[in-house]
């Protein structure tokens, strides 16, 4: 969503179509592979091999692409070739050729910020909720609903996921809740986990909490739907739930964010958008 969401603000920013190349999600076993088009409705046009090599001749080659995205291999790439040169926001996306090839995951608002009001159109779910995500829907919008999520999975079965992501603390979301209850009155928790038996034994609420466990496999994104519905946010170190918190256009929403989102040392500074707060 990100990648897309920074593509998209380039392209309407300069007049130039935006094409996608997702040749690398053949090989792609995690969560649901490419999505957006199932889930949203963007105006999506995928770019094919002949698009790709247009734009990096003899460079289009994937084992050639992925030797010149090092760091190290910055001065070998062509002008038309753009990698991401770290995390934080890069003010040289300003300056890249209108016919370029972006590679990098682009995760700061601040790439797609003035286009934001056409990114939350392109990311409008492609159908209306049904069944028990609309019941949920509702029960949403008669109290003051808080989405929380809960990002375990890989973060806390994989070793190697785990020593670059780390877990969020349950005192974080002690504090989160308190951060959120204090300045909006009694909340209504709605939880959102890969890992909901966890959440269960391990979370102590004070407050009514649902947790929303029926949306799995090709039916998860309805949780981001349902949080993107939420008054209030108390996200994970997750993109997932980074877009469930920022797709909610409501002016009076807070949003709390963990202060550590990797495990290992990064700066996250243009991660989080104004106004979020961090616990």
């Amino acid at each position: 969503m990100f990648q897309y969401a920074t593509g998209r603000a380039l392209s309407l920013a300069r007049g130039q179509s935006l094409r996608l190349d997702i040749s690398q999600f053949a090989a792609y076993g995690l969560h649901q592979g490419f999505d957006l088009q199932r889930v949203f409705n963007p105006p999506i046009e995928l770019a094919t091999e002949s698009d790709v090599r247009a734009i990096l001749g003899w460079q289009n080659s994937s084992a050639i692409r992925r030797i010149l995205s090092r760091p190290s291999m910055e001065a070998f790439r062509g002008k038309r070739f753009v990698v991401e040169p770290h995390f934080h926001y890069w003010q040289g996306i300003r300056d890249v050729p209108s016919d370029c090839y972006l590679v990098g995951h682009w995760q700061s608002e601040k790439y797609f910020l003035q286009k934001a009001a056409q990114i939350r159109s392109d990311f409008a779910f492609r159908s209306a909720p049904e069944g028990h995500n609309a019941e949920l829907a509702r029960q949403i919008d008669s109290v003051n609903a808080v989405s929380v999520h809960v990002r375990r999975g890989d973060y806390a079965d994989n070793p190697q996921t785990n020593a670059t992501h780390g877990l969020c603390s349950l005192e974080y979301y002690q504090a989160a809740i308190q951060y959120v209850a204090g300045r909006t009155g009694y909340p209504h928790l709605f939880i959102f986990s890969d890992d909901v038996e966890w959440s269960r034994k391990n979370l102590k609420f004070t407050f009514p909490c649902h947790y929303v466990d029926h949306n799995r496999g090709a039916e998860s994104y309805n949780d981001m739907r349902l949080m993107s519905l939420c008054q209030h946010h108390i996200i994970a170190n997750s993109s997932f739930s980074w877009w469930g918190a920022w797709l909610d256009p409501k002016p009076t929403k807070i949003v709390v964010v963990p202060l550590k989102w990797f495990a290992r040392k990064s700066d996250t500074t243009d991660l989080i958008p104004g106004g979020w707060i961090v616990l």
